[in-house]
């Protein structure tokens, strides 16, 4: 019955989309249908009562807002800023915290720099594959040939400078903790967290013990804060749909849909040829992974950043059977050297631009440059369209090869759509890599991880 009503109301959207195109049907009647569509959706939310629910039903009907009344979805962005802004000052302490209990609670020192190394190699084996998929997808799409420069392109200006490899490596250490935690500077802040775990880890059980218990407790009030915030992620996210509905509208993304559809193709192929299978050998419960990956994933999707799914992904993994202690440290870990679904993406438009501009790039050529993106992209998973402004820099890095962009801007023009998705596809991949480096360590709790309520307590509220 549930699935009839969201099978119907998804139905109505499709046709209140293809309405809004042609002007097919008289509008009293799209009113009626739009008021059918909505009340069954929220009957299904009803019937559910679970955050991701809520979240999909928000979505729908931000984009509802978006197309009837764009003038308003507009000033709707307000609502998306404030729930991100909650979201971000969960992050940093967030972030010190469960890596200094991942770092200074484990007995040795030896099991956290093996637990790294695994991390590690497991991160740029994935990414490395994530690359070639992106290259393969947009090699055989052809998506950025035929392109020419429209007339009356609006160049949105971002600020994207050349930076020298002494830069790069420069910029991934603080000088200042809390300056890199008011610019948002994830990478930072986890080095920071990593040198201050090891430092507490190295002293006398007496004197690390008040710092641990501390850490432990932020860490616990961090995600009952979260659940707080949490309450108001479907008003965001609806507020952030259609204020991207609203300001895009339909038109500006006809040049790029083919780009949009190449590059969702290529992430479902990443997921279905990598994740997957790699979750199979490691015999982890596809089923259950799935379950505690949905709403992490489906914040992701819906505001297009890493931080709002942060939290909720280290509380469900741990649902999982994934120990604090290696969840606490692969997962943040993860937010800046496991990109996979941006380090795709980053391949993908790189070569979509060259496609463009009608340079034919050999296939060494177009490995350095994706391999240049995907060592500067690191630490950039929790800010959205962090990942254009890199981009829009490293092409102006290689214009010798003859890129130019002007087609930067066709993408511009559909990034929301296109971030959703390599963000939530960062998150996932991020979650399969805690399970898998739990299971490499020996610690994974099959019991919780088959279990039939795999999500324990979480959605108590949903079994009643």
């Amino acid at each position: 019955m549930s699935i009839g009503i969201l099978i119907l109301s998804l139905l109505i959207l499709v046709l209140h989309v293809i309405q809004h195109t042609f002007n097919m049907l008289p509008e009293q009647v799209m009113f009626g249908l739009r008021v059918v569509g909505i009340s069954a959706l929220l009957v299904y939310g009803w019937n559910q009562k679970k955050l991701p629910t809520w979240i999909l039903i928000a979505m729908i009907v931000g984009v509802m807002i978006g197309y009837d009344f764009p003038h308003i979805a507009i000033k709707l962005d307000v609502l998306s800023k404030i729930f991100l802004k909650l979201i971000k000052t969960i992050i940093a302490p967030l972030i010190f915290a469960t890596l200094v209990v991942g770092i200074a609670g484990h007995s040795n020192l030896k099991q956290v720099g093996r637990i790294a190394w695994k991390s590690i190699v497991y991160f740029y084996s994935a990414t490395t594959l994530a690359l070639f998929i992106g290259l393969a997808a947009i090699n055989f799409s052809g998506a950025g040939k035929g392109i020419v420069l429209p007339e009356n392109i609006e160049q949105e200006k971002l600020e994207g400078s050349k930076q020298t490899w002494q830069e790069m490596v420069l910029h991934i250490f603080p000088e200042n903790i809390a300056k890199s935690i008011s610019e948002g500077q994830v990478l930072q802040v986890v080095i920071f967290s990593i040198i201050f775990g090891i430092s507490l880890a190295m002293l006398s059980d007496r004197i690390k013990r008040p710092m641990l218990e501390f850490s432990e407790s932020l860490a616990e009030t961090m995600f009952k804060f979260t659940n707080i915030v949490m309450y108001f992620a479907p008003i965001g996210v609806g507020g952030a749909i259609a204020y991207t509905v609203g300001k895009m509208g339909i038109g500006v993304l006809l040049n790029g849909i083919y780009l949009v559809l190449t590059l969702y193709g290529a992430l479902l192929g990443f997921v279905f040829l990598v994740l997957i299978p790699i979750a199979f050998m490691a015999r982890l419960n596809i089923r259950n992974l799935f379950k505690v990956v949905a709403e992490p994933f489906t914040l992701a999707f819906a505001t297009a950043s890493s931080e709002s799914a942060l939290p909720k992904a280290l509380k469900n993994m741990e649902l999982y059977g994934v120990p604090r202690k290696i969840v606490s440290f692969v997962m943040p870990l993860g937010y800046s050297f496991n990109l996979d679904g941006t380090t795709l993406y980053l391949s993908l438009a790189s070569i979509f631009v060259a496609q463009a501009c009608g340079v034919d790039l050999s296939i060494g050529q177009q490995l350095f440059i994706v391999f240049t993106l995907m060592i500067t992209s690191k630490g950039v998973a929790g800010v959205p369209r962090a990942s254009f402004v890199i981009l829009l820099g490293t092409i102006a890095t290689f214009s010798h090869l003859g890129l130019k962009e002007w087609p930067l801007y066709i993408i511009l023009g559909i990034d929301a759509l296109m971030d959703m998705a390599r963000t939530s596809v960062n998150v996932m991949g991020n979650c399969v890599a805690s399970a898998i480096v739990a299971r490499w360590e020996g610690e994974l709790d099959d019991k919780k991880m088959n279990s039939k309520n795999v999500l324990g307590n979480a959605y108590d509220e949903s079994n009643n």
